[in-house]
């Protein structure tokens, strides 16, 4: 596992965090679907570095 894997799944965690934090706080739904995708994203591009997909 690279570097940038860990701190690209350890980001993505930490947005979803985010998610569920500001979906409890009644924040607005647009930043709420804004944190979801970016989490999303990082989530799945660790994943592939770890794969091996995309390096």
């Amino acid at each position: 596992m690279t570097g940038l894997s860990t701190i690209l799944i350890v980001v993505g965690l930490f947005l979803a965090g985010g998610v569920y934090s500001f979906s409890k706080q009644k924040m607005p739904r647009g930043l709420i679907v804004l944190l979801s995708i970016a989490s999303l994203m990082c989530l799945v591009a660790g994943v592939m570095r770890i794969q091996g997909i995309w390096e």
